[in-house]
């Protein structure tokens, strides 16, 4: 539809009756989707700003933070300065008025300002330092606005989702929160409302056949970039905002579906009254016609502002001239760029050069003061706000209190079934995390079940049935842990949907909380089951399922816990840090390794404050109450033959605390109350805490993410901190305008000539199953590319352009491929995927590399050998020469959104791929994202290449007649991967519109032929055409098969040229060396992770230290001994759960980009990755020494202390090891995360001798696990040093107390049982109450963890150090089964 200049110009009417019927057949579902039954109130509103001006600081200097950056005095200083930063405008006077029915088309370059405008204008000002001027939402200022933050959408330029999802699920969820409470008659069922109004946007946005398809990332599969854009357009439109902000929405689709949906926009517009702002790159004649007005902004000053009819005459009137066929909007953000713009001759010295004289030349023209005279005053808009007012609180549910209303348009409840329905969704979606969590919980119990089996109603079970209570609090604390990991991977879905009013996040948590229950009800049931009657608990009914519910409760108190903790925390390095230290914190204080009367005064409160301490006292409560055990030897002192006679028993005593020497029975009730000061009325006292703690946290992460705004500070280009000349902070946005009027440097020929290639393939097929089928994705499609030829890759958005693309460049590991691909006429060698260069469409980078040294990382691994590095390097500076990005070349590349635009980062991609000197390159939609002049210069870039002898294969979408141009031929694809036309294009693309006229399709004049040809092959022209038939029955389809067999014949038959056979262009040393510079940088410049990591260590050092402070020689003591060592152990699973996702995102990069490209083998990945964590571990390990050692009281004599710090190097190597095998397998950072507690609570910890000691073991784990468990040989290792030679000195209350029979002493009536047994009699010359102390030396304890000789400790060391070798080669393994081979195409 071409919108009328005249009527824009005149000041566009409010719904226009007199739209075409074009719009009408588009949107006929959106026609009266917002009317309600009575007309006279609509949601409307008028944007009015004047002088809008934004200031943001801009710091004297701008580095990435460094391990080093981090200690600086003077950072820490930093928040307390004040003033001091310079200010600078990115926004400058910004004035205009949009009203309903109209649309605003923002343009401007990369760095102009026009997303900062757009964030402004939709009122989210939280990440701006200062703006000045007023924006009015109807006569609303920002302030009021705020309450209607749901009505006043921005739609970002990510596009980020539950990729886990489908397309239904994700529209579906977003509808659900969105059902006005007055509906059409025909959609009064809420259900009836949501399936009629997902059904009209999917189709309106031609996605309809979506629905059952994953959304997807660039990780996990699912529908393709361009229909992924179209689902976040779809979530944005079910919101039916009247004020709408749109930042880049065309980003990803073809021409077609570009100019479609902003069709779509312009009916809703028209028919529902709605204020619409979009920014566009590359936006086509079709769409420019369809805005009222537009913005032009040029390093934030406004350059035009008025209608869009006359923006092409202003420029014009002072002396630009439009080139012939360029696109409007192209032409007016060239004019401010000195290489790009035409000046009318003569005209060369009165036209405005930089941004502020075009801003003047603006505000003295005609078109300025027209615009200012036709707003309409602000106060006179008072009506219109009462109206969007009153609308607005028709939509929402009625309340029978009145107050004030929230901003969502359904009340909580129904927001807290929707959320808790797409949890559940997710949980679905993802069910090999939720088998791992059922499966985890039945070995486990198994094995603890096994390891407690059928425990005896005697005195030998006094000490394992505390412990068997204690491992389900212990287990599930562990394992959740892995939530810290998961509130992380959907924050950034929750702040977007905030902004769109789709949800409280209060909603969110509590919905988070529910479906928490189901899963941990199935975990518990599966563990209480098993374990209770395995270890023969007592056999009641209320008494199991007592236990059932307290475990239940607090699994999900620790969820909610860990949960918190991720809320709480804006970095990911500092949660993990908390995580770790509070497993730790709430495991010594749970009331099993100390009791409660035991512990030291400072910590003791620490006790009141943990979940598990009071799941811990009604567990044992539980258990105890009613329970009479027998007191039978060991505890039955003194034991043996001679002592077994009747006349004896009364002369014999019980070593357990609350036994009684007549009759030899211990009350279970007396125990408790004694040895730990438990009271058997607090069962459902603590019920009651843990349900209160379950509540407080989930209150607390609610108002936790109610209070997180979700946007961070305006984003700086950081550059790397060894510089010596300063770089001045800049905006991402402006980062790159210095070097945009310099000339680009001439491209000189490389000293070694890239070698030429023909890629040639033929009758391709490729087909994936799905849901049970084989899905046939690419059909029968040949084609060539030759040297010095640049191909256009084209169609309708999934139509399978990238999926063809990966097939070609050999990137796909899963699926089938049949027919031929050969270069030079020869198949694909191993070399093949290193000598191509394939730029995807997600830029995958390594974020804290700069840009230079990711293109010197790429040089100098795939560059042939045989190439000198100083060539290599020359070539490099020649790239970015080449590229422009000299001027960034030192700048950090970041992630999106915190660092290098998208722009920037896509021509870092391509250099990448460049400075490999590539034989072919394979480019994916290279120009998505970019503007006219930045796409224009990539294809420029590439026509460079291509001009050199360069092979060039590229996908794109949306080109302009310029673009298109550039294009030597064309393969077009229909949907299904089915070819419609392979050949050349023709000057002015003369040769394939000749084509389509002669078949039906003639291209009417001024039409861009792409935009053409997509719209054709998609079947929208008048007439009907099968194009697909058409082609193969064509004469040209012939002619290009002949021609592709002539090629190969040719390649085939010149042998001229030895192979090259290296599947790696350098040596795998010199790649390990490479990859483990660029893990050191990383780890450098990750202060995040190595402190955090740091920190744990010495704070968890710190606790354990003072909450064993000097640990005396009494036996308590002794166990107190084994259990700061056993605390030690508990450092691992903190710093795994931190190290893990460090890891997986490295892996994520390699599997991603660098395994595709051969860059570098996997072995020099995973080797890279297991030294470089090395020096930080022996950091960690002295600092815990240092920190715990002294402060336990352990002996300072160097054989002991230098023994106990190799042992604890030895640790660090190996839980850092085992938690790498864990991650190498993993699929994700969850699974990983859940995984840990298996293999290391169940395999490691539970068989290491300390929960239940080697003498109580059962035979089944006695004889083989324990000896495989490297856990076993680290404690013997560390507990045989400080505890063999301690003399043990008992105090008075541990004792047994005893009478010797009459006329005995106390020595001469013990001494055949001390002779066969350990202990002592503390007064062996009295008559009456003797005193029986268990352990006479630390070796006699040690024994009970069958440390039998001295040596032993020496011998687990080096047992431990063997372990160390056997894990890291585990990850070695583990990487290998995770190395899928990529699929090569193979002939029937």
């Amino acid at each position: 539809m071409l919108w009328s200049g005249k009527a824009a110009a005149d000041g566009h009417t409010v719904f226009d009756t007199s739209a075409s019927e074009t719009d009408v057949e588009i949107n006929r579902t959106f026609a009266n989707e917002d009317r309600h039954k009575d007309d006279a109130i609509q949601k409307r509103l008028t944007l009015t700003f004047q002088n809008v001006t934004v200031n943001v600081t801009a710091p004297g200097e701008a580095l990435g933070d460094t391990l080093l950056s981090w200690m600086n005095p003077s950072q820490l200083l930093n928040p307390f300065r004040m003033g001091g930063h310079t200010k600078r405008a990115i926004l400058h006077e910004v004035t205009g008025q949009v009203k309903p029915g109209e649309m605003l088309l923002v343009l401007g370059r990369p760095g102009a300002g026009c997303t900062s405008l757009l964030r402004v204008l939709s009122n989210q000002r939280e990440s701006f330092d200062e703006v000045e001027g007023e924006v009015r939402f109807g006569n609303m200022d920002h302030t009021r606005a705020r309450r209607y933050r749901q009505q006043i959408t921005f739609n970002t330029e990510d596009d980020i989702h539950f990729p886990a999802l489908t397309v239904n699920q994700t529209i579906k969820f977003a509808l659900r929160n969105k059902v006005p409470r007055e509906r059409e008659q025909h959609l009064e069922e809420k259900v009836q409302y949501v399936q009629h109004t997902k059904n009209g946007i999917l189709d309106s946005l031609g996605i309809g056949h979506t629905v059952k398809t994953k959304v997807g990332n660039e990780f996990i599969r699912g529908v393709s970039g361009g229909e992924r854009k179209r689902v976040s357009l779809a979530e944005m439109m079910a919101g039916h905002g009247p004020m709408q902000f749109w930042d880049q929405p065309t980003r990803g689709l073809d021409s077609k579906t570009a100019l479609g949906f902003a069709e779509t926009l312009r009916a809703e517009a028209d028919h529902n009254g709605k204020t619409i702002v979009a920014t566009m790159y590359q936006a086509g004649n079709g769409i420019y016609n369809q805005f009222d007005k537009v913005l032009v902004l040029a390093d934030g000053c406004v350059i035009y502002y008025g209608p869009g009819s006359t923006a092409l005459r202003y420029f014009e009137s002072l002396g630009f001239v439009c080139p012939r066929g360029a696109n409007i909007a192209d032409f007016l953000t060239s004019v401010t760029v000195t290489t790009e713009r035409v000046i009318a001759p003569g005209a060369e010295e009165r036209v405005p050069n930089t941004p502020r004289e075009f801003e003047r030349a603006y505000q003295e023209s005609s078109v300025c003061r027209h615009m200012r005279e036709t707003e309409q005053p602000v106060e006179t808009l008072a009506a219109e706000v009462d109206d969007f007012e009153a609308a607005v609180q028709r939509e929402k549910k009625q309340r029978r209190v009145d107050g004030k209303r929230s901003v969502y348009t359904v009340g909580l409840r129904d927001q807290i079934a929707n959320c808790t329905i797409r949890q559940f969704q997710i949980i679905m979606s993802d069910r090999l995390s939720l088998a791992v969590k059922a499966f985890s919980a039945t070995v486990q119990a198994l094995v603890c079940g096994s390891l407690f089996y059928n425990l005896p109603q005697t005195s030998e079970s006094i000490f394992l049935r505390p412990g068997v209570l204690f491992f389900p609090i212990l287990y599930f604390l562990m394992e959740a842990m892995s939530e810290t990991t998961a509130s992380f991977m959907g924050r950034p879905i929750l702040a977007r949907q905030k902004r769109f009013g789709f949800y409280k996040p209060t909603a969110f948590c509590i919905a988070n909380a529910l479906t928490d229950i189901p899963v941990v009800i199935l975990q518990v049931t599966i563990f209480s089951i098993i374990l209770y009657f395995m270890a023969a608990l007592q056999m009641n009914a209320g008494k199991f399922f007592t236990f059932w519910i307290i475990v239940i409760a607090n699994n999900l108190v620790f969820i909610q816990l860990f949960r918190m903790v991720g809320a709480l925390c804006g970095r990911f390095g500092m949660a993990s840090q908390l995580t770790g230290l509070l497993s730790t914190v709430f495991f010594v204080y749970g009331g099993y390794l100390i009791p409660f009367q035991s512990m030291r005064p400072w910590f003791r409160w620490i006790f009141y404050l943990n979940p598990g301490a009071y799941a811990f006292e009604s567990l044992m409560a539980n258990e105890f109450t009613g329970l009479e055990l027998d007191c039978v030897a060991p505890q039955y002192v003194p034991y043996g033959p001679q002592y077994e006679s009747e006349a004896l028993a009364s002369h014999r005593g019980c070593t357990v605390l609350g036994s009684d020497n007549l009759t030899g029975l211990i009350d279970g009730h007396a125990y408790i109350t004694q040895q730990y000061s438990y009271a058997t009325g607090h069962i459902w006292r603590g019920f009651g805490v843990l349900v209160g703690f379950w509540i407080t946290f989930i209150a607390v992460t609610a108002l936790a993410f109610e209070l997180r705004t979700g946007d961070g500070g305006s984003s700086v280009l950081l550059y790397k901190r060894s510089l010596r000349n300063k770089k001045t902070g800049q905006d991402v946005e402006a980062a790159q305008e210095g070097e945009r009027g310099k000339p680009t440097t001439s491209l000189a020929p490389p000293s070694q000539p890239v070698k030429q290639s023909t890629f040639c393939w033929q009758d391709l097929d490729y087909s994936v199953k799905y849901q049970g089928q084989q899905k046939q994705l690419i059909d029968k499609v040949f084609g060539y590319v030759q040297p010095g030829n640049l191909v256009a890759l084209m169609g309708c958005s999934g139509a399978g352009k990238t999926t063809l693309l990966d097939v070609l460049a050999q990137r796909k590991d899963f699926g089938e491929i049949h027919g031929s691909i050969l270069i030079d006429g020869k198949p694909q060698g191993v070399s093949f995927q290193r000598m191509t260069g394939y730029c995807e469409q997600m830029d995958v980078h390594e974020g804290t590399s700069t840009v230079k040294e990711a293109l010197v990382f790429s040089a100098l691994l795939r560059q042939p050998r045989t190439v000198p590095e100083a060539e290599k390097l020359a070539y490099v500076e020649h790239i970015i020469d080449l590229l422009e990005l000299r001027v960034i070349c030192d700048a950090l590349i970041g992630v999106p959104g915190a660092g290098l635009s998208i722009e920037q980062r896509k021509r870092v991609t391509l250099g990448v791929e460049l400075v490999a000197k590539p034989t072919l390159l394979f480019l994916d939609e290279p120009t998505s994202g970019l503007d006219g002049q930045s796409a224009y210069n990539i294809v420029r870039f590439l026509r460079r290449l291509v001009g050199g002898g360069q092979a060039v294969l590229c996908t794109i979408h949306q080109p302009s007649a310029v673009l298109f141009e550039a294009f030597d031929a064309l393969l077009l694809l229909a949907k299904g991967g089915r070819m419609a036309y392979f050949g050349e294009t023709g000057e002015d693309s003369v040769k394939v519109l000749d084509y389509f006229a002669r078949y039906g399709a003639p291209c009417p004049e001024d039409t861009n032929p792409a935009d053409h040809i997509v719209e054709v092959i998609q079947g929208d022209g008048q007439v009907k055409i099968d194009w697909v038939d058409v082609w193969n029955r064509s004469p040209e389809r012939q002619q290009e098969l002949d021609t592709l067999r002539s090629l190969t014949q040719q390649g085939a038959a010149s042998d001229d040229e030895k192979e090259d056979t290296a599947e790696f262009a350098s040596p795998k040393w010199f790649q390990f060396k490479m990859v483990l510079y660029r893990l050191m940088v990383q780890l450098w410049r990750s202060p995040d992770y190595v402190w955090n990591k740091i920190n744990l260590h010495i704070l968890a050092a710190l606790f354990s230290g003072f909450t064993f402070w000097q640990i005396g020689d009494s036996s308590f003591d002794l166990q107190l001994r084994v259990f700061a060592v056993f605390n030690f152990i508990f450092v691992a699973p903190g710093c795994i759960n931190q190290m893990q996702p460090f890891f997986l995102h490295n892996r994520d990069i390699f599997e991603t980009r660098e395994k595709k490209s051969k860059t570098y083998h996997w072995v020099a990945f995973i080797g890279a990755q297991i030294v470089s964590e090395i020096p930080y571990l022996i950091i960690c390990a002295t600092l815990y020494f240092c920190c715990w050692y002294f402060t336990a009281g352990f002996p300072v004599d160097a054989s002991i202390a230098g023994h106990m710090y190799l042992q604890m190097i030895f640790y660090e190597f190996l839980y850092t090891s085992i938690g790498q095998a864990i991650a190498a397998y993993a699929p994700n950072e969850y699974f990983a995360a859940i995984s840990n507690p298996l293999l290391i609570g169940c395999g490691l910890i539970s068989c290491c001798g300390v929960v239940v000691p080697y003498t109580a073991m059962q035979p089944f784990w006695k004889y083989w696990l324990y000896y495989l468990d490297p856990f076993h040989y680290l404690v013997g290792g560390l507990l045989g040093t400080i505890i063999w030679d301690v003399q043990v000195q008992c105090k008075p209350e541990e004792f047994s107390l005893f009478d010797p029979p009459a006329g005995q002493t106390c020595g001469g009536y013990m001494a055949d049982f001390l002779g066969s047994n350990a202990g002592y009699v503390d007064n062996g010359n009295a008559t009456a109450a003797c005193r029986y102390c268990p352990y006479e030396t630390g070796a006699d304890y040690a024994k009970v963890f069958n440390l039998n000789e001295k040596y032993y400790a020496w011998r687990d060391t080096g047992i431990t150090a063997l372990f160390c070798i056997s894990s890291y080669a585990l990850v070695i393994l583990m990487m290998k089964f995770r190395s899928k081979k990529t699929k090569s195409a193979r002939s029937d």
